[in-house]
């Protein structure tokens, strides 16, 4: 490494977050800047470890070691080189990611890991900003036609993979937009939808093909894409909502994260939205812990909601890596977004028991009761509360892929869980149909669902031409 001494002398650092009072009044992404200087400094952090663990940690594999080193001795250019070698979208997940790579950091050991994070999101930026990031067009056309039904970082990674080995690719997209949970799962806070746009824009001119609006099973029969195309990809995420199944559920004001999210996304696109749910105003309850949940309680905030409780049924994580998670394992620990600063209110251990509303079915009332650990969270006696509630937002996981809906039509086998049942090839139970990301392997991080996309391009390429020189 090019400053052996760097971990030694420099202290982690990551950009500033904007005031409270400003961000919550706009849309803009949360952090500022990152001055390029300090990211060098940052690069210098990192470790001549030996075995760097951060490897293992990332889902894609990231050269993380050569692009710090690289970036510390002002070769931007060589970094983004490398990065590129195993991250089609390191400007998604340089926002999006949870880092589980500084996670197994070996610094992390007994110090504070190396700002992995930060470091690959100033080399994308840069590269944009120089002009670096230009269309790789391929220098052969295979005659091989493949789709890829979903535009999400699984569809969108695997069809720049199938491009650049020459096959010709049409994504389909059932929505007016490209991008899936990146353009309406995500809300701008966290990253402004112009990052998804200009990457469109280099896919287009490297030669794929996108077809919006289109909803396969519907506009057009699945059986007729497998007649028209050497192969299909289902990359279509796991949208099958968990529910709170307690008397109640009905009422009117209650609803998914998954309705409300996306609604707000193209409000803030500058779509017209007919009976856009709102949180102005409004006492707010949102069910569930996790980014989802993060990301409503950032939403309603900035729609100006009168009060805003997050509700949890696991007990508050310890604030250090729990003794079950050491290094280099994913921490369980307690975690805090953006959002958690800017307003409402955490509440772990609670579990709802029923909902109440007004003569005109519509929810007023939150029913709940404190209790112990998991597995069995048991009520603690005489705990019960009830609470103020005029918008419940429920985001408390997915599971599988959106039944009834595509995956019926298409025939293809379905595990326990609601995924896709794959072989080690990512070859569904039809033959010539692959599935990947979410849809396969159940809902996760952006950084799984970019590596399955690029393993899925290598598979189909496999079956197509019997050999592929695409990475794994």
């Amino acid at each position: 490494m090019g400053k052996h001494t760097g971990f030694l002398e420099i202290e982690r650092e990551i950009a500033h977050k904007r005031p409270v009072a400003e961000r919550v009044n706009d849309w803009f992404e949360v952090y500022q800047p990152f001055p390029a200087a300090k990211v060098r400094e940052q690069g210098a952090r990192c470790m001549d470890c030996g075995v760097p663990f951060c490897h293992t940690g990332c889902p894609l594999h990231n050269l993380i070691p050569d692009w710090n080193d690289l970036v510390y001795r002002d070769r931007w250019q060589d970094a983004i080189r490398q990065l590129h070698a195993t991250n089609n979208f390191p400007e998604f997940t340089g926002r999006l990611c949870p880092a589980p790579c500084e996670s197994a950091c070996v610094l992390g050991i007994n110090a504070r890991a190396v700002s992995i994070k930060q470091v690959e999101k100033s080399i994308i930026d840069h590269a944009f900003a120089e002009g670096w990031i230009q269309p790789e067009r391929p220098t052969f056309r295979s005659g091989k036609r493949v789709a890829v039904i979903g535009s999400g970082p699984t569809g969108l990674a695997a069809a720049q993979q199938l491009n650049r080995a020459g096959h010709n690719v049409t994504v389909i997209e059932r929505d007016n937009r490209l991008g899936g949970l990146l353009r309406y799962g995500i809300p701008d806070f966290k990253m402004e939808k112009h990052h998804i746009d200009r990457r469109i824009e280099q896919l287009v001119a490297e030669g794929i093909d996108f077809s919006l609006n289109t909803n396969i099973g519907v506009d057009v029969e699945f059986s007729d894409l497998r007649k028209e195309f050497d192969a299909v990809l289902l990359a279509i995420g796991a949208e099958q909502h968990r529910d709170v199944k307690v008397p109640g559920r009905h009422l009117k004001g209650i609803h998914y994260a998954m309705e409300y999210l996306p609604q707000s996304n193209r409000a803030v696109a500058g779509d017209q939205v007919e009976n856009q749910i709102m949180a102005t105003g409004k006492n707010v309850i949102i069910i569930g812990g996790g980014d989802t949940g993060a990301d409503c309680l950032g939403t309603a905030t900035r729609q100006g909601a009168k009060s805003i409780h997050q509700f949890m049924i696991h007990r508050r994580p310890p604030d250090e890596r729990a003794e079950s998670t050491p290094w280099p394992l994913w921490p369980v620990m307690y975690r805090e977004e953006p959002a958690h600063e800017e307003n409402g209110k955490r509440e772990f251990a609670v579990a709802t028991t029923s909902f109440s509303g007004d003569d005109s079915d519509h929810v007023r009332k939150l029913h709940g009761v404190r209790v112990g650990p998991s597995p069995r969270f048991e009520p603690v006696p005489g705990s019960e509360f009830e609470m103020d509630a005029d918008l419940v937002l429920i985001a408390i996981g997915f599971a599988g892929v959106h039944r009834p809906g595509l995956i019926e039509k298409t025939g293809a086998r379905l595990d326990a869980r609601g995924n896709i049942v794959t072989g080690e090839n990512y070859e569904t139970s039809l033959e010539g149909v692959f599935a990947a990301g979410d849809a396969r392997r159940g809902a996760s991080l952006i950084v799984w669902a970019i590596a399955e996309g690029r393993k899925v391009a290598r598979a189909i390429d496999e079956r197509l031409m019997g050999s592929s020189l695409l990475p794994n």
